[in-house]
Parts: structure tokens; sequence; C-alpha cells
């Protein structure tokens, strides 16, 4: 499907949560369980398709993501995880060549809508990456703040109270509180990542997609992202592609398994709770993988 982008050139800096489509592009929704244990969807993919050019990274998928919850994604390698992944926050549109059928909706919002600012929504689900990426030029205080002094920013007393924040929230402040001068890449690679992930929470997002986020770090490191994750599950909705599957069960509430078909498109075996999925998996197949006959 074709995709436009708002325009941003005569739109005001914004330095509160944004809106990311009027109510036109909600798309209606079945009522939902009344059963009081029901969880919060705040994702959902339907009939999704994932192209680039003519190639079909991700074939027919149709999926909830529950709110405030840690969602695995695991299969293995070259099954459309990562690529399905971008696409709840427009970054596989950026490939050369990238399109998209179906839908995926936030909170009810088809984000993919021409009404949809890709920017905004990008505020909304932020993204830590497979190696940590602070910005090379800018010392750890300017990486946490970026985001928001390039949206206009807070005042510099406010600015201050919400690096503290988001550091502290990222179980780093007091790690680099006295070296807040010093350049982002100075810190060890899980510092880094974590510096990275402090980046995401400053601009005040609803969900932190992670891509393979612990692959690059030695184990103490990879603990310390994982009982990060752990803490903020609470605020925020998580969703994580791992190779790992011990970190899958340790961490998430919820696992999806995708795998590839002859024509190597990705697609999605079976969906569950976490422990359902590792030890009484519905499919034989999610049973082989997760027990390493192939993989």
């Amino acid at each position: 499907m074709a995709i436009e982008m708002r325009s941003r050139e005569d739109q005001p800096a914004v330095t509160t949560r944004p809106t990311i489509a009027p109510a036109s592009a909600r798309v209606p929704t079945a009522a939902p369980d009344p059963a009081p244990a029901a969880r919060t969807t705040k994702i959902e993919a339907r009939d999704l398709n994932l192209y680039y050019g003519s190639f079909r990274a991700v074939r027919d998928v149709t999926i909830d993501i529950p709110a405030n919850e840690i969602t695995a994604i695991i299969g293995p390698s070259g099954c459309g995880k990562s690529t399905f992944l971008r696409s709840f926050n427009r970054m596989h549109e950026l490939a050369h060549g990238a399109r998209m059928e179906g839908r995926i909706l936030l909170d009810g919002v088809d984000i993919y809508d021409r009404s949809v600012d890709a920017v905004d929504l990008r505020r909304l689900v932020g993204m830590v990456f497979q190696r940590p990426n602070p910005f090379p030029t800018m010392s750890i205080y300017e990486n946490v703040s970026a985001g928001l002094r390039l949206g206009g920013g807070p005042k510099p007393k406010d600015l201050d109270e919400i690096v503290e924040d988001c550091l502290t929230r990222a179980a780093l402040w007091d790690e680099v509180k006295d070296h807040l001068g010093d350049s982002g890449t100075s810190l060890s690679g899980g510092q880094q990542q974590r510096l990275c992930i402090a980046r995401a929470l400053a601009v005040d997002p609803e969900v932190i997609l992670m891509d393979e986020p612990a692959s690059a770090l030695d184990p103490i490191a990879t603990l310390r992202i994982e009982e990060l994750m752990l803490e903020l599950r609470g605020s925020y909705t998580i969703v994580i592609v791992t190779h790992n599957m011990q970190q899958a069960s340790r961490v998430s509430d919820q696992t999806a398994f995708f795998s590839m078909g002859e024509d190597r498109a990705g697609y999605l075996v079976e969906m569950g709770q976490t422990t359902t999925i590792f030890t009484n998996p519905r499919e034989q197949l999610t049973e082989d993988y997760i027990s390493g006959r192939f993989g």
C-alpha cells in the first residue's frame, strides 16, 4: 500500500506525548471480553505481509501484543523476526523497496493510515537495537536529552530532572552521575545499551521494541539488561526479538514462535504464555525448535 507522511515543516514543537491520528483513523474493534482478568491489547497485527521488493519476508501474520507485558519473538535466523518488529514503528518502510499489506493497530489506530505522522509514532514506539548506538559526538547527558531538544525541549531545569530520571530508570544514574559530560561511547558495552534505553525512555514512549538487545553483551551485562526489562514491564509494553531461549523464558510473559516456509517467508506458528510455549506447546514444530532439533 502507498504510504504518505504529513509534512512537519509548519507543525509546532511537540513536548508532550503526541496523538498519532485523529479519530477517523481508528479502526472499529470487537467488543472486549468482559472477563475481569482479560488482558488489554496494545498492538494488533492483522493479515500482515511485509516485502522487500518482490520478496515476501513475513507472511499473513495476525497477532495481539498485550499491554504492559514483555512479549518475546523467537525463531530461526532469517524468519523475519526483526522485520516484523520494525514494522511496529514503521522502520521497515525506510528500507529500499519495502512495502506492507495488512494492518497494524496501536490502541485501535491504524499506524499506516495516511494521517499518521511516522515521527510522532516513533516517539510513542521507541526502539533499542542489537548493538548499542549512542550518538558518538554527544555526551552522556546529550544522548539522553537529544530527542527532547530536537523537539523544542523543556526548560533546562526540567531537562536535568528528566535526564536523571531516565538514567535512574535505566539503572545507570549511579554509575555516570559524575561523568555526564563524558562521551557516550566512553562507556562499556552494557552501559551503552542502558544509555540507549534511557534515551528511548526520555521521549515518554508507550512501547519499547528491543531487537536482540543483549546479543553483543557479556553475561553480566546481559543480566543487567534483563533485570531492567523486568523493572520496566509494568510501565511499558515491551516486545523483544531474541535468539536466546533461556532469555525468552526468563523475562517474557508471552512468546511468539516464528518459522519460515519453503518460500522463505516468515510466519507465526503459535503464540501463548511463555510457560506454556516452553513446556507444552500446541505445535510439534514449536516443540522441535524449543528442544533444539532445528534452528
